[in-house]
């Protein structure tokens, strides 16, 4: 009883620390950074979770049940589909950042101003499509860290109910860990990516570490797949 209590705890733990790795966090920044709230910013997390839980559920419950462990060639593989991802999310950050510093611009007529902060305004209409960015990238990470957190879980699993279990404890920490640090974020981040000077610097910044982790992911995932 108490090794299984102490094997759930394990488990959150294990999840909230595997929520603050380098590559969840830059693959969650970029959709975060283009939140306007704190809420909207932890329900994007969540919606991380969500697809990255599911996963390690699915492809962590198959190999539970087959008691086999995944080939360490379509580890790395998944792991530079990972890296691949970052980098397509750093350029999008990137481009969009270019766009919407020059998009926002005042135009004076007489003695009367307003601004045009462009495409910025009509993001809200695309609220249900955007949820499901955080939720595709959950799914890809979730898929690349299956292996490595089953073979954990067979070697401490005494049966597979406490396997599963595990497994899902870990991914409820990690969603737990993202939306919390996303809530936490939340506030200045939103205040940063209203301002129309302010917005694409973040995005810039958020842009260029997804594009630089992807890179180094990407180039050591190679080098292991090649040696």
């Amino acid at each position: 009883m108490i090794s299984t209590f102490f094997g759930c705890v394990l488990g959150v733990a294990s999840g909230l620390r595997h929520a603050m790795e380098p590559d969840h966090l830059a693959a969650v920044s970029t959709v975060v950074a283009e939140q306007k709230s704190a809420r909207a910013s932890m329900r994007f997390a969540a919606a991380w979770g969500a697809g990255h839980a599911l996963m390690l559920l699915a492809v962590g419950g198959a190999l539970l049940a087959l008691r086999a462990t995944m080939p360490r060639v379509v580890e790395d593989s998944l792991e530079l589909g990972v890296a691949l991802m970052l980098v397509v999310l750093g350029g999008r950050s990137l481009v969009r950042a270019a766009r919407s510093a020059g998009a926002a611009h005042v135009h004076t007529h007489r003695e009367s101003s307003h601004s045009h902060p462009g495409a910025r305004a009509h993001v809200h209409a695309f609220g249900r499509a955007l949820a499901l960015r955080p939720l595709l990238i959950g799914i890809v990470h979730g898929t690349a860290g299956s292996g490595a957190l089953t073979a954990l879980a067979i070697s401490r699993a005494p049966s597979f109910a406490a396997g599963l279990l595990f497994l899902a404890l870990y991914g409820a920490g990690a969603a737990l860990g993202m939306a919390a640090l996303a809530g936490a974020a939340g506030v200045p981040l939103a205040r940063l990516a209203s301002g129309r000077r302010t917005g694409p610097a973040l995005l810039a910044v958020v842009g260029a570490l997804s594009l630089c982790t992807g890179l180094a992911w990407g180039i050591a995932a190679a080098l292991r797949i090649t040696a």
